[in-house]
């Protein structure tokens, strides 16, 4: 009888394994998601359509940014860290339409600040953080390779953090659009 009631707990343990959803560290950095923003420095707008916002966390550096952003994670193709002089760099491509927004955009506001935002998962925790604002590069030239570089306010764990994120969701999207 005691062996039947061991070998019983072994099934219910392994099946209660399977249905609970076991999860390798592999699995879950597969399924893990960021959020990227990117927005336009606020010219002389009505004053419902921007907010200000602080850029940097140790040294804020407030900016008047426009509520909608213009590009979004659902535009990004590839997201990668790039080593730098001194340090790293994220840059993100995005793919036809994003490039041709970035182009866009761009041109028409050379001098002005794209403020990019995200929200990533911060892997203790396991949930998406509440997001804050990475960076505001200047635009210096019309960007027509659909590539946005920048040194983002994150260490590099977080930057690797929400590179996979974007990668994770670039590569969702790329499936989803081959079931259409």
């Amino acid at each position: 009888m005691v062996i039947c009631r061991n070998r019983f707990n072994l099934y219910l343990a392994v099946a209660l394994a399977l249905l609970c959803g076991c999860q390798s560290p592999a699995s879950k950095r597969k399924r893990q998601i960021a959020a990227l923003r990117v927005h336009l420095e606020a010219g002389r707008d009505l004053p419902e359509r921007k907010e200000l916002v602080n850029i940097s966390r140790e040294h804020p550096v407030p900016l008047q940014v426009q509520k909608t952003p213009f590009l979004t994670e659902a535009f990004i193709q590839k997201a990668e860290i790039k080593d730098e002089l001194g340090g790293f760099a994220l840059r993100l491509q995005f793919d036809r339409q994003g490039t041709w927004l970035l182009e866009q955009y761009s041109t028409v506001n050379p001098g002005k600040h794209f403020a990019i935002f995200s929200q990533f998962v911060i892997p203790p925790g396991e949930k998406l953080n509440e997001g804050r604002w990475l960076a505001a590069p200047k635009i210096t030239h019309r960007i027509t390779d659909g590539a946005l570089v920048f040194t983002p306010d994150a260490s590099r764990e977080e930057a690797g953090q929400i590179v996979l994120g974007l990668n994770n969701i670039a590569r969702q999207m790329k499936k989803d659009a081959k079931g259409w």
